[in-house]
């Protein structure tokens, strides 16, 4: 609940201080930055205390939140499948079969030799591992 309280306050903050693009002139306001400060800071310290106010409230309202996010997480799937369908590559880059039924078996001889390790050193009499 107070992620949702904050993000709402600074997606507030952030509105406020975009400028207007209307052809409309602004009118003066006649409050000040440390007024809207000082309003902000009060608002807040009232939004801290909700839940000791309204328990049953808070309760329900960080049940809906999280009924939200998981909503949210299942649309953003879908999008990003939808979207990955539409717009994305065609080609996965695998090796594409002609028609006329490719042999998966397309090693040479010397494709599946083992590699030359050269000659073993002489083994220590008194070592007995076979």
């Amino acid at each position: 609940m107070g992620f949702l309280l904050r993000m709402a306050f600074w997606l507030g903050l952030v509105l406020v201080l975009l400028p207007s693009v209307s052809s409309q002139p602004v009118p003066k306001s006649q409050v000040g930055a440390g007024d809207a400060m000082s309003a902000a800071q009060a608002a807040w310290s009232d939004m801290r205390h909700f839940c000791e106010r309204q328990p049953d409230a808070c309760s329900v309202g960080s049940q809906a939140i999280v009924t939200i996010g998981h909503r949210a997480q299942v649309g953003a799937k879908l999008l990003y499948d939808f979207l990955n369908e539409q717009l994305g590559p065609q080609e996965t880059g695998t090796v594409k079969a002609s028609g006329k039924g490719a042999s998966q078996h397309t090693l040479t001889a010397s494709d599946v030799e083992p590699t030359w390790r050269g000659p073993q050193p002489p083994r220590d009499p008194r070592d007995r591992r076979p």
